[in-house]
Parts: C-alpha cells; structure tokens; sequence
C-alpha cells in the first residue's frame, strides 16, 4: 500500500500505532513483535509472495551474520552473504536483462526468466549487504532476530529506503521506553508526514505531467520543440525530486510517530555547487553505502589519482546500474562518473589557493552552482528515458534539433498550457533551490512540540485536517500514482 492512500492514512497507520503502544505496555518486545507484524502486513499488500522471499532473506542473511561473527572463517562466510545477496538481487532484478543481452551478443534464443520485480528488493538486499559487511569488521553483533527482523523490514524505510545501517538502528529497538506513548513525538511526526506528503499529491504529482508528455512522445518518435525539451527536462528534474524527497519526509514523519529516527536523506541538493556536494546532499543513504561498501573497498584514492578515477567511474555505474535493469541507468552513472572525474582534476590542477580565491567572488560561487545543476538536469534526461533513441530525441531538442512546429505540439495536442509549465517549474524550482530545508522544518517543529504541549493538540489537529484534505485530493485522481523509487 501507499503512503497517500486511504487504506494506509485510515486504517493502516492508526492501526499499527495503537496496537504498538498497547503491546508495548506489556513489553518492549511485544511491541516490537507488533511492528515487525505490521511492517510484513504491509508488504504482503503488493504481493503476499515476495513476502515468502524477503523472509527467507531475512533468516538466511541472520543465521549468516551469527556465522561470520563466531566463526574463524568469518572471511568466507561474509563473501559468500554478499555474493548470495547479489545473486537474489541479478535473478530477480537483472534475469531479463542480462538473458537479453547474452541473446543479443551471442545470437541466441535463451527464454527470458519474465520474473516479477519484488517491491524493494535492491533497498533490502542492500541493507543486508551493510549488516553483513560491519558484522564482519566488528561493527555490530546481533543475536535478536526479531529486532534483526524489524530492522529489514521496518515498513517507513522498506520499498524505498534510505538504506539503513545496523548501528543506527538497533540501539533504537533497544531502548526499554521505545513503546511509550510520546504526544510530541506523534504530533511533530504528523507534521513532517504533511511536508512529505504536500510534496508528493501536490508537487511532484501536479508537474509530472510536463515531463511524461514529452518524454512518452519522443519513445514512440515524435520529435519535441526547444521549448518542450526543456521545459520537460526541468519538469522531470523536480518531479523526480519532490517525489523521493517526499517520500523520505513521510517515512521520517511516521519513524517519529513511532519513537523512532530515520537519518535525512536529503539536504537541498539543487543548491549544490559541485557534483561532489549533490551526492553528499541527494540520496545520501545511498550515496554513503556507495562510497563505504564499493569505492573504498575498491581502494578509494589511496593508490594514486589514476586508479581513484576508476574506482570513481565504477562506482557510479554501478551505483546507476543498481537503478535499473537499462542500459540508459549505465549511461546515467557513467557520465555522474565523468563529472566526478572532471571536479577532482580541476580541484587538483586548480590547487587550494586558487579554489579559495574564487571561492570569495559572487560570480564564480553562481557559475558553479549553474554548471552543476545543468550538468544534473541533462543526466536526468538517460534516467528518465526508457531508451537511448527517447534520450537523443529530447537531448537533440534542447539544442534545437527537434521540431520547430509552433505551437508546441506535444502539448498542444495535449491540452497543456507551456506557460502553465513554466509557472509550475519555476515556483518548485525556487522552493527546490531557495525554499527552506524540510530537514530544519521539521526539526523546528519537533522542539517546538516538546517545549510547547498545550500547543501541540492545536498543531495536530491543523495537521491531521491537511492530511485527510490530501489524500482525499489524491484519491480522486484518475489513477494514483507510486512513488519513483518503487521500481528501484
């Protein structure tokens, strides 16, 4: 189920609250049974069969870290957790992939597995990974299953991350007062679950239209204006980011209801002035796991620059194949590890001295951020695009290659209005760049919770009436829409 639907908003998460906090009167770990309860209820929603699948996951990679942290072949144990985990994840994420492309180079005509995607699988296969890895350097020791199990399958965090290491955690599902009703915690929760949801029903969802009509039309060879090629790639530069920033809003909007603390998953990463500063301000759960589990296992930058250049471009295509089963992700991730390599030879021809001069002029701090929030945008064009043709076709238009029909057809014969576009992309995109940090709102709005409790009921009341607006808005659509992330 969904986050703006109904079925969760009035039955799910009242629910699921209330039954935590009355098992938690018997025991802390009656109301951890309950969550985890909960947490698999609510992926069984999709499909009650992958549900077999992430708990024979979840047994398989506990009994594993019980192995590697009392075995003397803990090495060997933690190397085959990994490769297993992979595997899971190349059977059911790339099996029709990588068939295809062995039929293509070979000429064959090998069956294609046609295996559904289960909801979630590269953020709990990954969270996994990361347990196995730390228990095997000695970060973390787990014997509780069913804290172990929770910890998987915690629903806020678990068809679309962020993924979320072991010691973050544990020490959480600890605590002997985890199950203790906390009206702050509950009220400024309510808050930030509002913040993540107005980005999703209102924001993302109100622009998206902009970007799928031009990029739908360029798969099936209609040929986009100047216009529409960049008003498509602006819209789908915010859409991609309200959704998933709004998701990760609400999935720590409900951690907070339930006395629990998701890290931040993103820190305004369109204010960026680097393409080292977007990953460490976009997707960072993601971006940290790629730098502690795969750049640095790889060697980082401690065998001189060559080799860090390619450790940089492996990791981010990996990092974009992990998006997808496509060779446009690979493209994706490819040219974020082109971008990567150009800023550090910059940085290393430019020296610190020159880097901290032009630091200091106005002109140079606004040319960064421009270069690299452009550089961002005409990535996101190979991610959004389902094909390299629908890639060339929006990019040749941003150049002018396309079509040169006016009016705009793609949306003309759609009924949409360019200057409607264009006002929706630049209000978000202003929200997006100068607007504040959610993270600091929500924040803010917490302490005021605690400080203030004859005000927090008022606040609440505010929130849960945005709450059932929202979702009764979103329920009248013709369709609901899931969240981008969920096919990740």
């Amino acid at each position: 189920m969904l986050f703006t639907t109904p079925v969760f908003v009035f039955v799910f998460l009242p629910l699921s609250l209330l039954g935590f906090f009355l098992a938690g009167r018997l025991s802390s770990r009656a109301g951890i049974a309950w969550l985890l309860a909960a947490s698999l209820l609510f992926y069984s929603h999709w499909q009650p069969r992958d549900t077999l699948l992430l708990c024979a996951s979840i047994l398989l990679n506990f009994r594993l870290g019980l192995l590697i942290a009392s075995s003397h072949s803990s090495r060997a144990w933690m190397i085959c957790g990994v490769t297993l985990n992979l595997l899971l994840l190349a059977v059911f994420k790339y099996g029709d992939f990588l068939t295809a492309n062995v039929n293509h180079l070979l000429g064959a005509s090998l069956p294609l597995p046609e295996l559904a995607l289960p909801i979630g699988i590269s953020f709990f296969t990954f969270t996994q990974i990361a347990f196995l890895v730390d228990t095997y350097q000695g970060k973390v020791r787990e014997a509780q299953p069913l804290h172990y199990g929770l910890f998987v399958t915690y629903f806020p965090h678990l068809v679309a991350g962020p993924v979320l290491h072991h010691a973050q955690m544990m020490p959480q599902f600890a605590r002997p007062d985890i199950c203790r009703f906390q009206p702050a915690n509950l009220c400024g929760g309510l808050a930030i679950f509002v913040i993540g949801l107005t980005k999703k029903v209102v924001f993302a969802d109100g622009v998206s239209p902009y970007a799928d009509l031009v990029f739908d039309a360029a798969e099936g060879g209609a040929l986009p204006t100047l216009p529409e090629s960049w008003l498509a790639m602006c819209a789908y530069t915010l859409q991609l980011y309200f959704d998933f920033s709004g998701y990760s809003d609400m999935a720590i909007g409900l951690s907070w209801m339930f006395n629990v603390s998701l890290p931040f998953n993103f820190n305004s990463p369109y204010r960026a002035a680097n393409i080292s500063e977007f990953w460490r301000r976009w997707h960072i759960s993601l971006s940290t796991f790629l730098r502690d589990y795969l750049y640095i296992a790889l060697g980082g930058n401690r065998h001189g620059a060559a080799r860090r250049y390619v450790n940089l471009a492996l990791t981010m295509v990996l990092g974009g194949l992990w998006h997808g089963a496509s060779w446009t992700f690979v493209a994706w991730g490819a040219l974020h590890g082109c971008y990567l390599m150009i800023h550090h030879s910059f940085r290393h021809l430019a020296g610190e001295a020159v880097l901290t001069r032009l630091a200091g002029w106005h002109a140079w701090r606004f040319s960064a951020w421009l270069v690299t929030l452009l550089a961002v945008m005409v990535a996101w064009v190979l991610f959004r695009a389902t094909s390299f043709s629908g890639a060339a076709t929006v990019l040749q238009g941003l150049v002018g290659a396309g079509n040169a029909a006016s009016p705009d057809p793609i949306y003309w014969n759609a009924g949409r209005s360019m200057l409607s576009g264009a006002a929706w992309c630049a209000a978000l995109g202003l929200l997006a760049v100068v607007g504040p940090n959610s993270n600091v709102i929500g924040e803010r709005v917490l302490a005021w919770c605690r400080g203030r409790p004859a005000g927090r009921s008022y606040l609440a009341g505010a929130m849960l009436v945005l709450v059932i607006g929202l979702v009764l808005v979103n329920a009248t659509r013709d369709s609901v829409s899931a969240f981008i992330y969920f096919n990740f």
